[in-house]
């Protein structure tokens, strides 16, 4: 009730709290600093990012790095109206999460309107309250606006400072102002702080593996200090289907030369995973280096290649993520292996899992060297899986989307899994869960108290092998 009236009531307009110091106070100035950051910031093949995490340190330090999370928004200025802002608090501490009862915030680059209206949404979550006092002097939200500014000319804020708060209230608290595509999530949070320079990028890449592979329970303080709104918002990645993407990394270090004690920066995209899409360019050197591992097994008793991973490379093929991959003969099936989980790299994953394939499936002989230009090659990435609740067979087959869901079956130390693929040659639901529960090498109508099902989907694409070998690079 306190924080409805507050609500209310008119209240100024929040003015910046760290203008001067961890940005430029003066328009012209900021202007051209955030030009500078976005030159500098790299691209991500990521259309439509639904959550970002971004970096809150002073602009000369991580705003590149910055500039890569917020780089593709200038495209979406007329589809996002709503920016959610969520950053941890620095100066003051606190329990739960705090509202800022102001109507606007102020920058340099004029003021950005608070959206009271779909604010009041939080205004009943227990732990969620109106209080003006962890916001003095705080820049964890503040710094990140001039970005916004630049690029999402028609968008209001909805800021949240979080103090000492549990993952499963920051992650109501985002339910609650989810939305659709207009409106943007956005997570503020530096790394590793004060480590060697090698020691934090070491700390960031774990960090980033954690993330992607959305293990929110490890995200501590000494992983970000955001953890509590990345480890919230990770309990969402899942629940609602995202895949997530590491875009940039750098250090202080790379800026003050000193690299004794740095502060690590990250940037990273969170977007539906069934509209996620690799780039056409990704796609084709991911192929290309798949069919290239499969001839040099071919031709070497069935040893995958040495595979590096190198700075060159997308930052979206060292990605943790979890694959299968198909090998077709004469449009008939030749082998497919793959993870159920995420364990390694992208290119990692599907080079080996590419391998595996034409040596390892029991279901067949190993590949020969004649086989090759008869065959197709098709990369499936696999969301993360979501466990479906269902107490009985009708009541899981009724959770079940043909033609959308890959399925996972797990019990008594048996499991299987089907790809979305396999639902146009067993379009039935009955019969498909038949069949898995068959693949797992169970009776076809086991179902038992401690069965247990969890459903994802893919993002499919491939080729013919001998195209990709004529076309790869020498």
């Amino acid at each position: 009730m306190i924080a409805a009236a507050l609500q209310d009531i008119p209240q100024p307009v929040h003015e910046p709290q760290v203008a001067g110091s961890f940005y430029p106070a003066n328009p012209a100035e900021l202007s051209a600093q955030l030009s500078r950051c976005l030159l500098a910031g790299k691209r991500a093949s990521i259309a439509a990012p639904k959550m970002v995490i971004a970096p809150h340190a002073g602009l000369i330090f991580s705003g590149g790095v910055a500039a890569s999370a917020f780089g593709g928004l200038a495209a979406r200025d007329s589809v996002i109206r709503r920016v959610v802002i969520i950053g941890p608090a620095h100066r003051h501490a606190f329990k739960g999460l705090a509202l800022h009862p102001a109507r606007a915030w102020r920058t340099p680059l004029g003021d950005i309107a608070v959206d009271t209206l779909i604010q009041r949404r939080l205004t009943g979550l227990e732990g969620v309250a109106f209080d003006e006092v962890p916001f003095r002097g705080e820049h964890s939200i503040e710094i990140l606006l001039p970005f916004l500014q630049i690029s999402l000319t028609k968008a209001q804020i909805i800021p949240i400072l979080v103090g000492d708060a549990p993952p499963q209230l920051v992650a109501e608290a985002l339910e609650r102002v989810w939305g659709g595509p207009e409106t943007l999530i956005v997570i503020s949070s530096d790394l590793s702080h004060y480590m060697a320079e090698q020691a934090a990028k070491d700390h960031d890449s774990a960090t980033r593996r954690l993330i992607e592979t959305m293990a929110g329970e490890q995200i501590t303080a000494d992983r970000a200090c955001g953890h509590r709104a990345i480890a919230g918002a990770l309990l969402l990645a899942r629940r609602h289907d995202l895949r997530i993407n590491g875009i940039d990394f750098t250090t202080s270090g790379d800026v003050t030369n000193d690299h004794a004690r740095v502060v690590g920066y990250g940037a990273f995209t969170f977007e539906y995973a069934a509209q996620a899409r690799l780039s056409e360019g990704e796609r084709k050197v991911l192929l290309q280096t798949a069919a290239r591992s499969l001839a040099y097994a071919v031709a070497n008793g069935g040893q995958p290649p040495k595979l590096t991973i190198n700075g060159s490379l997308p930052l979206t093929f060292s990605a943790m993520r979890a694959t299968f991959v198909t090998l077709d003969k004469d449009k008939r099936l030749r082998g497919c292996i793959g993870s159920l989980q995420a364990h390694r790299p992208l290119l990692a994953d599907v080079v080996a899992n590419t391998v595996k394939a034409g040596f390892s499936d029991p279901r067949f002989p190993a590949l020969l060297a004649d086989e090759l230009p008869a065959m197709d090659l098709s990369v499936s990435i696999l969301s993360q899986p979501r466990a479906i609740e269902a107490a009985s067979e009708p009541a899981l087959i009724a959770e079940l989307s043909p033609d959308r869901d890959g399925l996972i079956i797990a019990d008594q130390g048996r499991s299987a899994l089907f790809l979305p693929h396999v639902w146009a040659q067993i379009p039935d639901p009955r019969i498909f869960l038949s069949a898995l529960r068959q693949k797992a090498g169970l009776r076809s109508d086991h179902w038992s108290p401690t069965f247990r099902a969890q459903r994802f989907t893919v993002e499919k694409f491939g080729g013919s092998i001998r195209e990709l070998l004529a076309n790869a690079p020498r």
